[in-house]
């Protein structure tokens, strides 16, 4: 027990930054929610009108959660569950896997396996410690929703609900560190299974069948394969039911126990998935900084450049559905007129879409870079930086593929808004827009690339962590500040917010020369500090 304790504490202790950025963004994402829907769908009358219009065009439901009523608080979790549920899952998904594998692959759990906390001490703490960041979420959730007046009940389901999604994925984060080799491929796994069961959950609702006032719709049965599918099903605020989030925890301690079982057969730092053989003769592309890091980030890469292209296909086909809501919430219209500076709907739709592909390739960037913390703190940045290669240029060329990546991620929803143009007979003119949003968003994807890169030269232990706030701030802030009426001031904080878009009158260019500014004076800044910079191995 008191091996146990220990472990917990030095858990606790590493985390506590970390922790209180996931809880705390999540309760203030619900808290936005709380003040954007007030504000924007103010009257009930709104809310039924757009209730009615998701119903009648059910692709809206794969970024929104499941109707249950036209009421304040129920329309709110329509809005906000599933976004809540997916922050719990994501912070739980790596915190079990940087206090398992992670561990491992840095030779600390063969050191604490040494001691008497054995092998099976430091996987119960990793759970205590996962159950306990997702009890602090869940009472942080709660007491926002029952803060702003909604029934005490329905704020209490809300919040287990957001927690036991997170749960599941604590229990899926176990498991993939007991089956893949590395960290990095444990998080891979996770994190693709998350975004796989979202997508489900969302095709789910999306093939649900509406009630004849078109305020609720029944989830098909497809929602039932995915944890963000029981959670929403649990409709906190209208029917709050437990039996779905008990399901939840059915299915996490069966994965818990699942890790355990496993971890018992398995060798340390072996994996049941085993790493994929190397060539006997390496590619004349690896005998550069450039195509060795290319090899090492085209995975991701090419995963980040899919989403652009769905995403970019969203933009200019859901006209339709954005007309028919548009013309009759004048809020909504007014919304999407200021984000096209006045323009239509349809352009107000395509910057949008264009924020989350922004958001997309600032994740394919900074991950590019935080490759570089991983290479050094695993050793293998030494070996190269032994050859004939200059610390500047080494980071050099982790700047330029995360670069590439980025233009691959845009590029490609680019593409995919002129293939959704073609497929829908739209306005030739939103392809033109999407070019526009697209090159806006590319330039604010390497703001976040430089900022991230100058956080790994000056601070390279909070390479991974920063860089991933930073992200997640820009998605908060850009993605639901005009959703939710927050100032314009508040918005343009994310660099995504203020990139150009094509208005009425031309191409209002906003705040691209900030942008370029900073892209250019962080990239020269971080390589010419990083000729002085020591390795920093340490984690």
């Amino acid at each position: 027990m008191s091996a146990l304790g220990a472990l917990l504490g030095q858990r606790l202790r590493r985390d506590r930054w970390q922790l209180v950025l996931w809880v705390g963004g999540t309760a203030l994402l619900a808290i936005a929610a709380v003040g954007g829907v007030q504000q924007s769908y103010g009257t009930e009358a709104d809310r039924q009108e757009v209730l009615a219009a998701v119903a009648a065009n059910p692709v809206i439901m794969l970024f929104r959660g499941l109707p249950s009523g036209a009421e304040l608080d129920a329309f709110t979790l329509f809005l906000i569950l599933p976004f809540l549920a997916m922050m719990a899952a994501f912070m739980s998904s790596f915190l079990a896997v940087r206090h398992s594998r992670m561990d491992e692959e840095l030779c600390r759990a063969e050191l604490v396996a040494a001691t008497p906390a054995g092998r099976t001490a430091p996987l119960v703490a990793t759970v205590l410690h996962g159950i306990g960041a997702n009890l602090a979420l869940a009472v942080l959730v709660a007491a926002c929703f029952a803060g702003a007046g909604y029934a005490p009940l329905g704020s209490i389901v809300s919040g287990v609900s957001a927690a036991a999604v997170g749960l599941v994925f604590l229990g899926l984060g176990l498991v993939a560190a007991q089956l893949m080799r590395t960290s990095r491929g444990a998080n891979s796994l996770g994190v693709w299974v998350l975004l796989g069961s979202f997508l489900v959950c969302g095709l789910g609702n999306a093939l649900g069948t509406p009630s004849s006032d078109l305020q609720r719709i029944e989830s098909s049965w497809l929602t039932w394969l995915s944890p963000f599918g029981w959670a929403e099903n649990a409709r906190p605020f209208a029917d709050d039911v437990w039996w779905p989030i008990a399901l939840c925890a059915a299915v996490a301690v069966a994965l818990t126990a699942l890790a355990f079982a496993l971890q018992r057969v398995r060798d340390l730092d072996g994996s049941f998935i085993a790493e994929r053989a190397g060539r006997l003769a390496a590619p004349a592309s690896l005998g550069s900084p450039i195509g060795l890091v290319w090899r090492l980030a085209r995975g991701s890469v090419v995963g980040w450049a899919v989403g652009g292209l769905l995403t970019g296909v969203l933009a200019t086909s859901l006209g339709a559905v954005i007309d028919e809501i548009g013309t009759k919430i004048p809020a909504v219209e007014e919304l999407f007129a200021a984000l096209s500076k006045g323009g239509s709907l349809e352009q107000g739709m395509v910057v949008i879409f264009f924020t989350i592909v922004g958001v997309l390739a600032a994740c394919a960037a900074v991950q590019t870079v935080t490759r570089a913390r991983q290479e050094e703190t695993h050793g293998t940045a030494e070996q190269v930086l032994a050859a004939p290669v200059g610390r500047v240029r080494w980071l050099w060329a982790f700047l330029l593929v995360g670069l590439g990546a980025a233009l691959a991620v845009c590029t490609a929803a680019v593409l995919g808004a002129w293939l959704g143009v073609q497929a829908k007979g739209a306005d030739a003119s939103l392809a033109w827009d999407a070019l526009v949003a697209g090159a806006g968003q590319f330039a604010a994807a390497a703001v976040f690339l430089v900022l991230t890169a100058l956080v790994f030269v000056l601070a390279p232990r909070l390479t991974i962590a920063l860089g991933w706030v930073l992200v997640l701030v820009a998605l908060l802030l850009g993605m639901f500040g005009p959703l939710f009426g927050l100032p314009n001031w508040v918005t343009n904080l994310s660099p995504v917010a203020v990139t150009p878009v094509a208005s009425a009158d031309g191409v209002d260019v906003k705040g691209l020369w900030w942008l370029l500014g900073v892209v250019a004076a962080g990239g020269v800044l971080a390589l010419g500090l990083m000729r002085r910079r020591e390795l920093a191995a340490g984690d």
